[in-house]
């Protein structure tokens, strides 16, 4: 679990620190940390009764692949990804079938071309990973800010694992949390694997 500098106090103040050092992050490192992502999740898959996931593209510095959507797809899990409506509206949620079901969307994201689920689609999911900036150890995700995920997974089924996906740094002990925050119920890292929370 990482600290990062105890002066960062504010949300803005810690999304400005993590994405300046996920900018410095080498290609290597990314890649190597992409595999373990990937092999730790399947781990995890392989041990729940799981046979919907909901996911995400990683774009620019974001931890993870393409790669692993695929190999959620060869595990025989159906995949789920956002679909993003507007900046008020919860995500929407369309089934990705492959690289070329992905096309360019708003923000820079890869988005799947294919039907439109609904926000209710996300509750089909028996887990779901979450991109994020930072967890900190209970529980409390740090995103770019949006609100994208705070208004989409309180539709999730309940009990449904929500995992989020950082790098170890990015797992930190305390973040600047809000009463509305829907908390992680586990942190997924490279050399971790996937963690419950709190702990």
């Amino acid at each position: 679990m990482s600290s990062l500098d105890e002066s960062t106090t504010t949300k803005a103040e810690w999304r400005s620190t993590l994405l300046e050092q996920r900018r410095d992050v080498v290609r290597t490192t990314r890649s190597a940390e992409a595999g373990a992502l990937q092999e730790a999740m399947l781990a995890w898959l392989a041990e729940h009764p799981v046979r919907t996931v909901a996911a995400y593209v990683p774009v620019g510095d974001e931890p993870g692949s393409p790669e692993l959507l695929e190999a959620l797809r060869a595990a025989g899990l159906r995949v789920l990804l956002p679909v993003v409506v507007n900046r008020r509206e919860p995500l929407e949620w369309a089934d990705y079938t492959g690289p070329d079901s992905l096309r360019k969307a708003t923000f820079g994201l890869l988005e799947p071309a294919g039907q439109r689920l609904g926000a209710a689609a996300i509750g089909e999911a028996g887990a779901l990973f979450v991109p994020a900036l930072a967890v900190d150890r209970r529980g409390v995700r740090l995103g770019r800010g949006a609100g994208h995920y705070d208004r989409s997974l309180p539709m999730a089924a309940a009990g449904a694992p929500l995992i989020g996906v950082v790098r170890d740094e990015e797992f930190v002990a305390e973040l600047p949390g809000e009463p509305h925050d829907v908390r992680m119920t586990f942190v997924l890292t490279p050399r971790r694997g996937v963690v419950s929370l709190p702990v």
